[in-house]
């Protein structure tokens, strides 16, 4: 598994420890307490990595610290320059407009702060390769070849995240012995978590195992796995497990501070090739160009006026 982490990040390991760049890993927060310690534990295995680094996280809602308190500790120890990183697989909504609108926000309570933004994780080998790893412990060896995978993903408004979903299933299935690998939603676009299960079924699978593509746990992880029950319940002929979701783990670590460097380095920009605020795609037409606003945590301070103009994306 090492081996998948790249030259550049072992060569940029000195420059970790010693930026004078402080890191804001930015998580969406969730409902259920483990979900945010996990979050938590994975920032603590970040503090292990970069021990020279200042280091903070927090969540644009649902849980606790808010963005703007994390800017507030980098401030008042000594940092003067963040770089913010979503701790998000996919870029939707938040990573491409409520976190840079955030910045903004924060930027103007804070003139004296230098803010640069990171990429979310995006498709990479590493994190395949952790799919593989948490789906083999469900999946015996000699079963790979009659066992279909369903990837569970969030669900967005977001056709471009929507859709690297399916390119990251597409890229899962390749080389690797599983006969077929399809993908669902938990939640605001089909198909669902039983609509996909239905079709690896009537596609000739009786064999099915279940991977939430999650980092952490929380209420919508908790939705699949139970979905995925239901179904194997009501369909009996049809073995269904599940093989969990991503976790706090080392690669990601690494590929965090891998976004880290890239944002302090130069001026990381999303691929917007087929970004709903950029390219008129149909049904999404009204939102090309539509202006970026911050995304207020309940324990920020009270909401600004006026509008943010101002644009990281």
């Amino acid at each position: 598994m090492r081996d998948l982490v790249s030259t550049k990040n072992k060569i940029g390991r000195k420059d970790d420890e010693s930026s004078d760049t402080a890191l804001l890993v930015v998580g969406h927060g969730s409902r259920d307490p483990r979900g945010a310690k996990e979050f938590q534990e994975l920032v603590a295995l970040v503090r292990e990595r970069a021990p020279a680094l200042a280091v903070e996280g927090g969540f644009i809602e649902l849980s606790r610290p808010p963005i703007s308190e994390c800017v507030e500790r980098l401030a008042g120890g000594g940092a003067r320059n963040i770089a913010a990183v979503p701790l998000m697989l996919l870029a939707a909504g938040h990573a491409k407009d409520d976190i840079p609108a955030t910045l903004v926000r924060e930027k103007m309570s804070h003139p004296e702060l230098s803010f640069r933004y990171g990429r979310a994780l995006g498709i990479r080998p590493e994190l395949l390769a952790l799919m593989d790893e948490r789906i083999s412990i469900v999946v015996p060896e000699e079963e790979r070849e009659e066992t279909a995978i369903l990837v569970v993903g969030r669900g967005s408004s977001d056709p471009d995240a929507n859709s690297d979903l399916a390119k990251a299933a597409r890229l899962f299935y390749e080389g690797r012995p599983y006969p077929m690998v399809e993908i669902a939603y938990v939640s605001m676009t089909p198909p669902s978590v039983a609509e996909g299960l239905e079709r690896c079924y009537r596609l000739g699978a009786r064999r099915v195992v279940v991977f939430s593509y999650f980092l952490f746990t929380g209420v919508l992880e908790e939705r699949i796995r139970h979905q995925s029950e239901d179904f194997a319940v009501a369909n009996p002929e049809v073995a269904v497990s599940y093989a969990g979701y991503f976790g706090p783990h080392t690669l990601i670590v690494d590929l965090l501070m891998e976004r880290y460097q890239e944002a302090v380095r130069g001026d990381i920009r999303m691929n917007c090739d087929v970004c709903v605020h950029r390219v008129a795609l149909p049904g999404f037409e009204e939102k090309v160009g539509a202006p970026a606003t911050p995304h207020y945590h309940p324990d920020e301070p009270a909401h600004l006026h006026g509008h943010v103009h101002g644009t990281y994306h």
